[in-house]
Parts: structure tokens; sequence; C-alpha cells
């Protein structure tokens, strides 16, 4: 299926990218295409005009930066993969990176297309939220900052208004004591997340001081489990005890959940606990 018809604008900066939006009102921005371009071609967007960012160079890189890592909003999947920087820095980013889609898809699309699409079964939003990203956003009227928990609030719903262009993602660095990893279940068509799992966890003497728990794919944006969270505060992080707190996913999973052929609401609900156990443990060894 083809596209309505649009109008195409590169742009050549961000400054230009925002005169461009500003002179074709309902534009939409384009950045990897892997979201837009189907999504227009299946005519459930139809833009007068697409805003093409995928050449400004400002919007690449990957860069030390207070205390953590500057993502340019352009940075490709597969180049996050491949960073030393992220790997040293935040392994969890590097690890959900390296699942996305397939060879083709992470070369092509980029972590400020993802984060600004907001699917609910994307890895990114989901892990992003967990380890306490921030995003930088450009807008007519100055830069900003928001906290990866108040970014995404809805399905395919974000902070982002109108004029506003994602410049880039700031993701904290991991030190010592501190774990995080992330446990998905892929679809075998897609690879996009069924369900996933971040878990971030701050670990002394062997036993759970603080934990972030995030799930994606399940419901329409990433979803923070309080009760697994204080079921494993204080607790050894042990096998038996991260099972017994995580048996609880469940129960922190209501309302109008996600479900299709391949997996309904209530398998996901269901299968919820046993992603978050993996991310658990794997982000204790981590922390250890």
């Amino acid at each position: 299926m083809y596209a309505s018809s649009f109008a195409y604008h590169r742009a050549s900066s961000v400054a230009d990218a925002h005169r461009l939006l500003a002179a074709n009102p309902g534009a939409k921005i384009l950045a990897g295409g892997h979201s837009l371009l189907p999504a227009m071609k299946l005519r459930l967007a139809a833009p007068a005009a697409v805003v093409d960012i995928g050449r400004i160079a400002e919007l690449k890189g990957i860069t030390a930066a207070d205390g953590g890592l500057r993502i340019g909003a352009m940075t490709t999947h597969a180049e996050v993969a491949a960073s030393p920087l992220v790997a040293k820095s935040c392994a969890i980013l590097a690890d959900a990176a390296s699942r996305i889609g397939d060879p083709a898809v992470r070369n092509r699309g980029t972590i400020g297309g993802s984060v600004a699409h907001a699917d609910p079964a994307a890895d990114l939003p989901t892990v992003l939220t967990a380890v306490g990203a921030r995003m930088e956003i450009a807008g007519a009227s100055g830069t900003r900052s928001v906290e990866a928990a108040e970014f995404f609030q809805g399905m395919m719903t974000t902070a982002l208004g109108e004029s506003d262009i994602l410049t880039a993602v700031w993701v904290p660095t991991i030190g010592s004591g501190r774990g995080a990893a992330y446990a998905k279940f892929p679809h075998p068509a897609s690879r996009y997340a069924v369900i996933g799992a971040a878990a971030a966890v701050d670990a002394s003497g062997g036993a759970c001081t603080r934990a972030i728990i995030i799930v994606g794919g399940i419901t329409g944006m990433p979803t923070r489990l309080p009760s697994v969270e204080a079921a494993l505060t204080g607790q050894p992080l042990t096998d038996e005890a991260i099972a017994s707190a995580c048996s609880k996913a469940a129960g922190d999973l209501s309302g109008d959940l996600m479900g299709d052929i391949f997996a309904s609401a209530e398998y996901r609900r269901a299968v919820a606990g046993a992603y978050v156990a993996r991310a658990v443990a794997a982000a204790a060894k981590r922390a250890s």
C-alpha cells in the first residue's frame, strides 16, 4: 500500500526544522522512518508534509555528560548497541538496543524515533524509564529536560508538543552497588516485546536496598510495579526471595491491558512475573 501524497522537506539544522514545522502546520518529523512510514502506508497517518531530520549532524553521537551519557536523538540502535561507552556506563541500554528488530531495523531506526513514537511494545521506553533517563527537548521557545517517567504519558502519547523536537536522551552511569537488566519475550515476527521487563536494583551485603521495576508490552505505556519493588526491598537477593517478590507482578497490572491473537491480556498478565524475575536476577548479579 502507498502513502497519500505529501510534501517532503529536509532540515539542515534543528533551527531549520523548527522553521519548516512552523511553515507546514500538521507536519510530521521523520527520523529513521520505521514507525512513521508504515503508519503512512497503512493510512493511519496522512500528514500533508514530512520534515526529515535524519541528516542533522548535531542530533547524532554519544558523549559523556553530567555523570552519564548524552545520546543524540538520531543515533541508531546499532550504534547504541555497539558503543563501548554505553556498554560500560549503562549496559542495560546496550543489551536492549541489540535486541530491537533485525539488523536492518537497528541500522536505520534511531533512539529518538523510538522514544518519540512511544510504542507500548517498544523496548527503549521501558528501559529508559527504569534507569531514570531524561529527554532533551528543543521547542520554539527554548530547551527543556523531561524525566522519562513524565515523558511517556499514554498509548503513543508523550510530553512532546507539535513544535517540539527530541534532540537527545541522557542516561545515568550505573555505578558500583547498582545493577540494571532487561528481559524480553519477543514476538517471533516483529521482535517487539510481548512482555518486556526492566529492573534497576541497588544492593548492599547481598540484600536489595532499592528497586525500580518497569514493564512494557502489557499496558499503553511503561508501567511501574510498586508491589514487587516493596517486596524486594530489604530482602536477600536469593532466587527464592526474587521469585516470591515477582509473583506479585500480576497484582500491579490491572485495567485496560493489551492483548492480541498471539498473546491475550490474561496471558501477558500471568506470565509477566516470570520475565520480571529474570530481569531482577540479572540486575542483582550486576549489582554484586
